[in-house]
Order: C-alpha cells, then sequence, then structure tokens
C-alpha cells in the first residue's frame, strides 16, 4: 500500500471515529447498540476493513464494546465504573478550576459568559442534542483557558466516557439546572473565590452524577448517525 493511499485510510477511519463519537456524546447512540460492521460500511460508503479499524480505535477509547460473536456496541459502563469516572472527574475537575481561579482575567470571563448565552439559547429552543453539546463543552472551555493541554485532552476523554454514562440532560428542568450551576461558577471565578469555585464544581459534578440513569432504549444504528456522516 502506497504512503498516500495509507494516509487517506487513516483520514477515513478518523471521520468515522469522530462521527461516531460525536453521536454518542450527542445521546443519538445510546449505551448498548449494536455498531454493525456491514451496515456502518454502507452508511459511510467504505470498507468493512476500515470501520473494523475505527471500531478498535473507539474500544480502545471505552467508548465500544468488542465481543466474539456478538460485534460491536456502544458499551454499556457499570455503575461501579461511573462512580469511578465521576470520582477522577471530581478530582481533577476541582483542582483545575481552582487553578483557573486564582489568575482568570477579564476576557477569560467574557469568552465564559459569550458560552453561557449559547447555552441559555440551545435550551430556551428546546434543541437537545445542542445544549448537551453545549453543557458538556463548558468544562472543555475551562481547561482550555487552564492552558494544559495534555489535562483537556484527559478531560475530553472523561466527558466522553461521562457522556455513555450520565444521561442526565433529558429534560429541560434538569438542563436548565446545570446551566443555572454553570453560571454560579462563573460568578464565582469573576469574584476570584477559590474555595466558593472549588465547592461549586464538586457539587455540581455531584448533581450530574445523582441523575445517572442505566437502561437506555437503542435507537436505530443509521438514524443515530445520519447527521454525522
Amino acid at each position: 500500500m502506497s504512503l498516500v493511499t495509507d494516509h487517506l485510510g487513516t483520514d477515513t477511519t478518523q471521520r468515522i471515529v469522530t462521527s461516531i463519537t460525536q453521536a454518542i456524546v450527542q445521546r443519538r447512540l445510546v449505551p448498548g447498540t449494536k455498531l454493525a460492521e456491514q451496515k456502518l460500511a454502507d452508511i459511510y460508503g467504505v470498507s468493512r476493513t476500515l470501520v473494523r479499524q475505527a471500531l478498535n480505535q473507539l474500544s480502545r477509547d471505552h467508548l465500544v464494546t468488542l465481543m466474539p460473536a456478538r460485534g460491536a456496541h456502544v458499551a454499556t459502563p457499570s455503575v461501579e465504573e461511573a462512580h469511578q469516572v465521576f470520582e477522577v472527574r471530581n478530582l481533577l475537575e476541582t483542582a483545575l478550576i481552582g487553578q483557573l481561579c486564582e489568575r482568570i482575567n477579564a476576557e477569560q470571563i467574557n469568552t465564559l459568559k459569550a458560552h453561557l448565552l449559547l447555552e441559555q439559547s440551545a435550551i430556551e429552543r428546546h434543541d437537545i442534542a445542542e445544549r448537551t453539546r453545549l453543557l458538556g463543552e463548558f468544562h472543555v472551555l475551562l481547561a482550555k483557558l487552564h492552558g494544559n493541554t495534555v489535562l483537556t485532552e484527559l478531560l475530553i476523554d472523561l466527558l466522553n466516557r461521562s457522556s455513555l454514562i450520565a444521561l442526565m440532560y433529558q429534560s429541560s428542568f434538569s438542563a436548565e439546572r446545570s446551566h443555572q450551576e454553570h453560571v454560579q461558577l462563573v460568578k464565582a471565578l469573576e469574584n476570584q473565590d477559590t474555595a466558593s469555585v472549588q465547592q461549586l464544581m464538586s457539587q455540581h459534578l455531584h448533581n450530574v452524577e445523582r441523575h445517572l440513569k442505566f437502561n437506555p432504549m437503542p435507537q436505530d444504528l443509521a438514524d443515530a448517525l445520519k447527521s454525522f456522516v
């Protein structure tokens, strides 16, 4: 295989990985959904070999489970794993936001406030996919403002896994509550109140964890991925 062909295959594999990841994060593909190789190959117009490569990568990212004779399914994390993921998030994000609070500037506060406006708009429009994406990206934005690239990558991985675990924003009420907690976090950051901002973050993640639901119904594969192909 030539280097050009190999590169194109890698790009295609990554496109499939990104597409399926986005569908999972936005709750279009829920835990337990079967990911049939041939159906995915038809959806993306590629070979089953490239699909298999994408599924292997998603498996390494803990988003897909590969089982002999049963094929690939969107991962269904256990209750124990869920608690472990949120425990790590709590440790990581409370430390992160505390450090950010000590050095945050006015421009960064304005960036966060602009993001809050996007969250509120999506909630008011009842745009479930968009509000889910934005509520998750708030936490990634905090990591990016902190400036540690490795920390940001770790948090993105944890948030992707959280999307499989925490199907918590399924009503306007719970989404609005999460948004309001984000507003409180930004106010504490603006006041540079480190103790309060860390307490608020810990409580926010605790509230998210309390809304865990582990028995979602799998959706049709083609319908779930149609926006991402």
